[in-house]
């Protein structure tokens, strides 16, 4: 081989002349990048751990006044202990993006308070009520994550809003922020006469030994979970962060199917089974090793991928269910199997026979608003008709348990007279709205009133709908669709919209066809979007009207609107 002379010009290569490759930039994982914040929110959560806020919240802010809190504890660590500034009125819809927080927000703070499992004693539900005629104004919302929100609380009146309702045994500890939230649970936990397992005590064990652990609440972002026993799969399992599902394993028992990576708002993702059986002695542990997975190995550096739908998507099942095994439990765990499709109405409204010879009546206030006033008299006729239970449901739904036969049929009247009806119209029934630009600071349009409004007038034109497949209807005031409009027969996500005539006005961009496991279908899945199809916020019954009265026309034998919603031609969905 010869060799060129030393004096010869050499011409640059491709590997000469290629850049050298460039580092990946690192997601704030904390197992593999270290724990060196990459963002503020990531700061001042190392800076101040976020639960020591509630002292200063009691020793100088409840003192001082609104203008004492800090930016970081009001826009960061209050969320912590269930507190949100609430948005000020008459700021619309077109200014949400361009106004900075404190732009938006009022002096007033909506308060979340914690219902693990949505179970509530009729004195903890008559505490709440006193609490929202005292200080809010008498508001009181019942959220789709079995949470009540009450409104216009002052700062000054917090401490003694948590000493009333530690008194009683509830709390507000965790309610939001990148912790773990309130645990969703079968409505009907330990009373279904077709219940499985009563997930109660996997619940409280978690509450107790892992809620308010400083080891935990500093999460890349919060973390959803649901645990149910009950074969209606009655918990919104497919779209929490983890998720346990009750089942009959052919060789080892009743036990739960574990599922993980679950999330809406403007990237959705269903939940996927990581394909093992979990005892009942098991499920805390395993719940915490996820939670500690997603602590560890969460991506931290972007807010928009700091879900753990994200990690999961990457890694996929089996290395999930591996580093879970490996890392976390120290042993494996068998084989898990599929939970069989759902039996049942997973809203449980009705009434319906328990164990025991009593009964329990679900009721359906409007799109989950209700009032103190409401809530008290809740407590009062329950107590009255031999109940001392509650519960609330991942429907904004709201159940009262152990009622004797022969006082049902004078409940339910009594409560129907209080707007809380057993027997609803399908519309009522099967509509959720979230918060809205009432409170909300990233709202766009009204939701609680234009689905009352709408509700009404379907009532009023089409009557009784039962004869066809049930139709949900999920209102979101902002693409982050806490209403869960992904997966609604129809969905509708706020925006502003142009009307008739060229205006720009809040409305809706429609979502169709998608839902959660029910006894209408058996896997859920997300609906679609029709190019440009978007209703104003007056003109929703006008629309599902419309589209329902076509789908009642096209449906083919048994079908349902999703089905059909799917297969529909464009125009037929206008």
């Amino acid at each position: 081989m010869t060799q060129a002379p030393e004096h010869a010009s050499a011409r640059p290569t491709a590997t000469d002349t290629a850049r050298p490759a460039r580092k990946a930039r690192p997601n704030g994982q904390w197992k593999i990048d270290g724990t060196t914040p990459l963002n503020h929110n990531e700061e001042f959560k190392q800076e101040s751990a976020p639960l020591l806020v509630r002292e200063r919240i009691e020793q100088v802010y409840a003192r001082e006044g609104f203008d004492a809190i800090t930016d970081d504890d009001l826009h960061g660590r209050f969320r912590w202990w269930g507190l949100y500034t609430q948005r000020k009125p008459g700021i619309d819809g077109g200014r949400t993006a361009t106004l900075e927080p404190h732009e938006l927000e009022d002096r007033y703070f909506m308060l979340r308070v914690r219902v693990d499992g949505g179970a509530l004693s009729t004195e903890q539900l008559r505490t709440i009520a006193q609490i929202s005629k005292d200080f809010g104004r008498d508001s009181a919302d019942i959220t789709d994550r079995q949470n009540i929100q009450l409104h216009w609380i002052e700062v000054e009146d917090v401490p003694e809003i948590w000493r009333r309702l530690e008194s009683v045994g509830l709390s507000t500890t965790e309610a939001c922020g990148d912790c773990p939230r309130v645990i969703l649970g079968s409505p009907v936990a330990g009373i279904a006469t077709d219940e499985l397992i009563d997930p109660t005590p996997v619940i409280e064990q978690i509450q107790e030994r892992f809620i308010g652990d400083p080891s935990l609440a500093n999460l890349p972002r919060k973390f959803k979970s649901a645990i149910t026993g009950h074969p209606s799969q009655d918990v919104v399992h497919e779209i929490n962060d983890i998720s346990f599902v009750a089942v009959e394993h052919p060789e080892l028992g009743i036990g739960y199917d574990l599922w993980v990576g679950g999330g809406l708002s403007t990237a959705p993702r269903l939940a996927e089974r990581l394909g093992v059986f979990v005892t009942e002695e098991q499920a805390p542990d395993v719940w915490h090793g996820v939670v500690r997975i997603f602590r560890d190995y969460g991506y931290r550096r972007l807010r928009n991928k700091a879900r753990l739908k994200f990690l999961l998507k990457d890694w996929g099942t089996e290395k999930f269910r591996q580093v879970l095994q490996d890392e976390y439990l120290g042993y494996e765990l068998p084989d898990g199997i599929e939970p069989p499709p759902s039996s049942s109405d997973n809203d449980h409204v009705g009434v319906h026979p328990q164990k025991g010879g009593r009964f329990y009546i679900g009721v359906a206030p409007t799109v989950g608003r209700v009032s103190g006033e409401i809530l008290a008299r809740v407590a009062d006729l329950a107590e009255a008709h031999g109940s001392e239970r509650v519960r609330l449901t991942p429907h904004q739904k709201l159940l009262v348990l152990d009622v004797p036969g022969e006082e049902v049929k004078t409940l339910s009247k009594e409560l129907r007279e209080i707007g809380l009806d057993a027997r609803p119209s399908e519309f009522r029934r099967r509509t959720i709205a979230c918060t809205g630009i009432e409170y909300c600071k990233l709202a766009i349009v009204e939701t609680k009133q234009n689905a009352a409004i709408a509700i009404d007038q379907l009532e009023e034109r089409l009557g009784d709908t039962s004869r066809l497949k049930p139709i949900s209807l999920n209102i979101n005031g902002c693409p982050n669709s806490c209403a869960r409009i992904q997966t609604a027969d129809i969905g509708l996500k706020g925006q502003l919209v142009m009307d008739d005539d060229g205006n720009q006005v809040p409305g809706y961009q429609v979502h169709l066809g998608g839902g959660l496991a029910s006894k209408e279908r058996d896997e859920a899945g997300l609906g679609r979007t029709v190019r440009g199809l978007k209703v104003t916020a007056d003109g929703i019954a006008d629309y599902v009207e419309r589209v329902t009265r076509q789908f009642e026309k096209e449906r083919q034998d048994d079908e349902t609107f999703a089905q059909w919603a799917h297969r529909a031609d464009e125009e037929a969905l206008r």
